[in-house]
């Protein structure tokens, strides 16, 4: 009888999970042998979520089926919206409206995290954000749409809620976005409204001076301390009593885990994600893998947690996929282990900053920054390419992933 490891998720994590099933399954010579590997996504498509802030849309989109074909991975269009870990069953329903029940020997969680979207008045109907690829697209046919308006101070406005990771890299994009769009003549102006009393509070004060820097050479400005009240179709009012003007609205602020964790009985941090072990199991639910931005796992033995990030998803979902595949074989499992950490922040046309460990210690910055990032956002975090045995190689948890 055939036993089946499913994957829920076709991002990062659930990408590389499949694929290093696939390696650990060949490797133990059961590659044809009894034992399928299902990936279950809306469609076979690697969304490259960190550039979705740049234009163009189209190459934020990279095809999987026949990476998934060449190393025998079986894909079902569908989204998963039941979880039943006691019966060891997900429910799925496709475009169609169809809807089926698959069960599994094995279950790895990989359905990743979504933009947090509190109760703030008018954020649902005014904000926009980069958070999916349709957000995306969304965000880049409001702009060229104000391009036919006359210009204004409201109309040359965008304001970026939350400056971390993404809204840094948003607003550092935005200005020169807005003089491609609307005329090189344009006065834009670009605000970051952030409640901690920092620019890139997460990220530490290391990088922090480079980043201002940055960021003022371009124009752009912050408020910080301060949280966004309510947002209408021409503006917002913040915390401390301010209105600023502004016909686009772009939010960053936060994310939190697939609401499918909700549906496994686990303990969850903050976030929404499942508290993991090493192996990127479950404690107390037999047979279910969480991975990627899911899973809140450690990376080292010094305290230190995966990132909502694929720098870290990537390695989270090679660790996995081996993982599950060993436990169905009964082979031994390879910890998840990730000390190095890096971070490539990319500041618009004034270049990037990089820094090497959790203290984030600056190691390039500029235009030289901005070269490695490039090769990470067009080369790295693509997926592989190659015949059957060059995507296998590609699969290892073993192989260093920095970025």
């Amino acid at each position: 009888m055939t036993q089946r490891i499913l994957v829920v998720g076709a991002g990062f994590a659930g990408m590389w999970s499949a694929l290093s099933a696939a390696r650990a399954l060949d490797m133990a010579g059961h590659a044809n042998d009894g034992v399928e590997i299902l990936l279950v996504a809306p469609e076979p498509t690697l969304h490259v979520r960190p550039r979705l802030y740049e234009v163009p849309q189209e190459a934020m989109k990279a095809p999987l089926q026949s990476v998934l074909d060449t190393v025998g991975v079986r894909f079902l269009a569908a989204r998963v919206d039941h979880i039943r870990t006691d019966a060891q069953e997900v429910d799925v329903v496709d475009a169609a409206g169809a809807r089926q029940t698959l069960a599994y020997d094995r279950l790895v969680l990989a359905a990743g995290s979504q933009l947090f979207r509190p109760p703030v008045p008018g954020l649902h109907a005014h904000a926009l954000s980069v958070d999916q690829y349709e957000d995306a697209l969304a965000l880049d046919a409001h702009l060229r749409k104000l391009a036919l308006q006359p210009s204004s101070l409201a109309r040359n406005t965008i304001v970026v809620v939350g400056g971390g990771f993404t809204g840094i890299e948003t607003a550092a994009e935005m200005p020169a976005r807005l003089r491609e769009i609307m005329g090189s003549d344009i006065e834009p102006r670009v605000i970051v409204v952030e409640r901690a009393d920092a620019i890139g509070p997460d990220l530490g004060p290391g990088p922090r001076p480079v980043i201002e820097k940055a960021l003022k050479s371009q124009g752009v400005s912050w408020r910080l301390g301060v949280e966004v009240e309510s947002i209408d179709a021409e503006g917002i009012t913040t915390s401390g009593g301010e209105r600023i003007e502004a016909a686009t609205v772009i939010w960053t602020a936060g994310m939190r885990a697939t609401a499918l964790t909700q549906q496994i009985p686990a303990e969850r941090d903050a976030a929404g994600r499942i508290l993991v072990d090493r192996n990127l199991q479950v404690p107390g639910v037999p047979n279910v893998f969480v991975t990627g931005d899911a899973a809140r796992a450690a990376t080292d033995d010094e305290g230190n947690v995966a990132m909502m990030s694929c720098q870290h998803a990537m390695a989270l979902g090679r660790s996995a996929g081996h993982n599950v595949a060993a436990d169905l074989l009964g082979l031994p499992k390879i910890a998840y282990s990730q000390p190095k950490y890096v971070t490539c922040l990319d500041l618009g046309p004034w270049g990037a900053v990089y820094t090497e460990g959790w203290s984030r210690e600056v190691k390039m910055e500029g235009a030289e920054a901005k070269a490695l990032k490039h090769q990470i956002n067009t080369e790295w975090i693509y997926p592989p390419t190659g015949d059957r045995a060059e995507l296998l190689r590609s699969a290892d948890p073993g192989r260093i992933v920095v970025a």
